[in-house]
């Protein structure tokens, strides 16, 4: 079974086996929502099941019925957590899992031509950002956004875009 990084334990708050973490996925409100289930990466066969969760500064607050005091909870300090992957739960439309877009064929949507593959994807403000590189060694980044991304086939592993212009050093 495959598992994907959630977040990271900082340290403890409290007395009563509540953790800060560090927040490593999108959708935290859905992710440590009560009664989910999460694991330790280092051990997926310890299961922790959320109590509940809050919001804290840029970090969030987790307390699992698993773990009932400072002791326990210290125990967990540096430690990464993980969702399996029956765990993960559905994506709103057009919404994608980083793993679904990476390795993915850029296609021009007129053309039909194979412009290149995405290669990281980067999140610096209002949307994300996806690198493009060519066959010929060139890159150059393309927002997700819809005037740019038309289509999305996550099963066939292809993009179909119409690039604006000065998106593409053509040179």
């Amino acid at each position: 079974m495959e598992y994907f990084d959630v977040a990271k334990i900082l340290t403890t708050h409290g007395l009563t086996g509540e953790v800060k973490v560090n927040v490593i996925t999108d959708f935290p409100e859905e992710r440590f929502a009560e009664g989910m289930h999460l694991a330790l990466k280092e051990n997926t066969d310890r299961i922790l099941t959320i109590k509940k969760s809050r919001s804290f500064k840029q970090f969030w607050l987790l307390q699992f019925n698993e773990v009932t005091d400072i002791d326990a909870a210290e125990k967990l300090r540096g430690k990464v957590l993980v969702v399996s992957e029956t765990d993960r739960g559905e994506l709103p439309n057009n919404v994608y899992y980083y793993k679904d877009i990476l390795g993915c064929d850029v296609i021009d949507n007129e053309s039909e031509k194979i412009l290149g593959k995405i290669t990281d994807i980067q999140s610096p403000g209002a949307n994300d950002i996806w690198l493009v590189h060519e066959k010929n060694g060139k890159e150059y980044w393309i927002p997700n956004i819809a005037d740019v991304i038309k289509s999305v086939d996550v099963p066939d592993k292809k993009i179909y875009v119409d690039l604006m212009e000065g998106l593409r050093d053509e040179d």
